[in-house]
């Protein structure tokens, strides 16, 4: 199915909007294309910072119960939250909720035990449930937007029961009724973000400013020490924004050409495909690497705490155009504990725990009044231009589609990763 243009609807902060109403739209794709990509992409083979390890949540991070700001996030929203009990399990992007979020607060708050899991790419998440025919055991997934048509026509996600999520009040309206899911039957937006590349100065000796930069420094100076984002539709968008192609073309001379230099000249300079680079980064795996905006805000927090030097990294948004990504929480077909799922959805949508975890992941949380909270809870928030865009750069994204090219773009990544040994 071809794009088709939509009224625009501006992911930006109040600030933003007024200036990028006047200049730009925003592609949304349409219902599914076709889902032969299942059989073809399968579970991510990628580096393991950015696999499908589980982790217990109950276990992991600190078990205070106040915010980044000291505000308490225990009680004073305890009117609302939809008591649940038991185990919850969330299949995610990877470490993308503060740990307290998905353990000690969870259980406090709740009384749930919260498992998650990782994928890398929305075809690996579509492939997994796809296979379990309703049996994964997922309560919790959290697909990007243009993904949740086809997960609702393959029967991959369950109608939300809105009485159990009175929090959803709480999400500014601009970041509701997106074309995806125009009454949000199905999905509540979790936050949304761009990408871009950080770079060792240092090594490098040069900035990179635009994704032909990238590409060019990835042949050249940090040949075999570069990573790529574990996603088709990034690793064919580099080539497609690098030379002004829609990165939603579905012609056929595009794809082609896209094929022919990411296999043939491309493919043998990558490292890993890594959807979670900033570990790596922090251990010195890599020179240059394609990252999502709030994984390279924590990136530089843990350069320094291996003992690094932050200053020697830089990070930039994608140039001259970049993609625009929303990620949703839905709740997957045949989920265990619905209820749960419901409750612990419902109990994210609070203004305290929401900001909570933006200080944590990085990534606009799409509240309303977000900069009142930010100043109220957050006031020395770190990195803020990283999460907050410019209204100039805000121009520049575009968000993905699936459409009728999704197969041959899955099909280009395969061959990618077979020519890079991945």
């Amino acid at each position: 199915m071809t794009n088709r243009p939509e009224p625009l609807r501006i992911l930006a902060p109040t600030s933003f909007r007024q200036a990028l109403s006047r200049r730009s739209f925003l592609q949304l794709g349409g219902a599914a294309a076709g889902v032969a990509f299942l059989a073809a992409c399968g579970s991510s083979e990628s580096d393991d910072s950015s696999g499908s390890e589980s982790t217990t949540a109950g276990t992991s991070g600190a078990t205070s119960g106040s915010t980044a700001g000291g505000a308490s996030v225990l009680g004073n929203y305890s009117n609302v939250i939809n008591q649940s009990s038991g185990t919850l399990s969330m299949y995610t992007w990877g470490d993308y909720n503060d740990p307290e979020i998905v353990g000690a607060l969870a259980e406090a708050a709740l009384g749930v035990s919260m498992k998650v899991d990782y994928y890398g790419s929305n075809q690996d998440l579509i492939t997994k449930l796809s296979a379990a025919n309703g049996s994964s055991g997922f309560d919790i997934v959290v697909p990007t937007g243009p993904y949740v048509p086809m997960m609702i026509e393959l029967g991959l996600l369950q109608k939300f029961d809105k009485t159990l999520l009175p929090n959803i009040v709480n999400v500014d309206p601009l970041y509701l009724g997106q074309a995806w899911d125009p009454a949000n039957e199905y999905s509540v937006c979790k936050d949304w973000g761009s990408t871009g590349y950080m770079w060792n100065k240092a090594v490098l000796g040069r900035d990179i400013t635009s994704w032909a930069d990238f590409i060019a420094t990835t042949q050249n100076e940090a040949s075999g020490q570069t990573s790529v984002l574990d996603s088709p539709n990034n690793v064919t968008g580099m080539y497609f924004w690098a030379n002004g192609i829609d990165w939603t073309t579905e012609k056929t001379e595009d794809l082609d050409a896209c094929e022919k230099f990411l296999v043939d000249e491309f493919a043998q300079n990558i490292k890993a495909f890594d959807s979670y680079p900033s570990t790596k980064i922090a251990e010195g795996a890599y020179t240059s690497s394609m990252i999502w905006n709030g994984d390279a805000r924590q990136a530089f927090v843990r350069i320094e705490e291996a003992g690094g030097d932050p200053t020697e990294w830089a990070w930039a948004l994608g140039s001259p155009t970049t993609e625009l990504w929303m990620d949703n929480y839905a709740i997957a077909t045949g989920s265990p504990n619905p209820e749960a799922a419901h409750a612990w959805i419902n109990w994210v949508l609070t203004p305290e725990i929401s900001i909570k975890d933006l200080n944590y992941h990085g990534y606009h949380s799409g509240m309303k009044d977000i900069d009142k909270l930010l100043a109220e809870l957050v006031p020395d928030l770190v990195n803020g231009n990283m999460i907050f865009f410019a209204d100039d750069e805000v121009a520049t994204m575009r968000t993905g589609a699936v459409n009728t090219a999704e197969d041959r773009i899955v099909d280009i990544m395969n061959k990618v990763k077979a020519k890079a040994g991945g």
